[in-house]
């Protein structure tokens, strides 16, 4: 055989090889396609079964929100004194809005705690009750909120050091 008709054979071949993968390829693209539309109805429950658990309660369950973190306040005494103070709350993450402005507070959370803490002294502290003081930060937190309200605060940390 001479050198063309040697590589005519191989192209041929190539070209053979080629088509099948082709046709191959097609193949199994339609068929996907077809048992894609065929279970489409089946990945729909699915997606239904999510939505319906989301409103059916389970993402509803209140979680803590800790985001003001652990402050340390200077008292009004001098010397001063130091109150460390970790204040957090129950929320829903499942109302976007409300969570979403609760994070845009924490600073103005902070500066509320801090200047209502700052303006006791360390006598003075000991001596109003922990849920008078948390009762006044509810009212103050709650006079800034717009799309929501707190319905208690908690302490993790309520610590006076002299």
């Amino acid at each position: 055989m001479k050198k063309t008709g040697v590589r005519a054979l191989i192209l041929h071949r190539i070209y053979w090889a080629l088509l099948a993968t082709l046709i191959l390829l097609v193949a199994v693209l339609g068929i996907g396609t077809i048992y894609g539309v065929m279970n489409r109805t089946r990945y729909q429950d699915i997606r239904t079964y999510d939505a319906l658990s989301y409103d059916s309660g389970f993402y509803r369950q209140g979680q803590t929100f800790t985001g003001i973190g652990q402050l340390r306040i200077p008292t009004a005494d001098i010397p001063t004194g130091i109150v460390i103070l970790f204040v957090s709350f129950n929320y829903y993450p499942d109302d976007r809005a409300f969570s979403e402005e609760l994070v845009l507070k924490i600073g103005e959370f902070r500066d509320i705690i801090g200047f209502y803490i700052g303006s006791f002294s360390i006598e003075g502290l000991r001596q109003i009750s922990e849920e008078s003081i948390k009762a006044d930060l509810l009212n103050k937190f709650n006079s800034v909120l717009r799309l929501g309200q707190i319905d208690s605060l908690l302490f993790n940390d309520f610590l006076i050091i002299e």
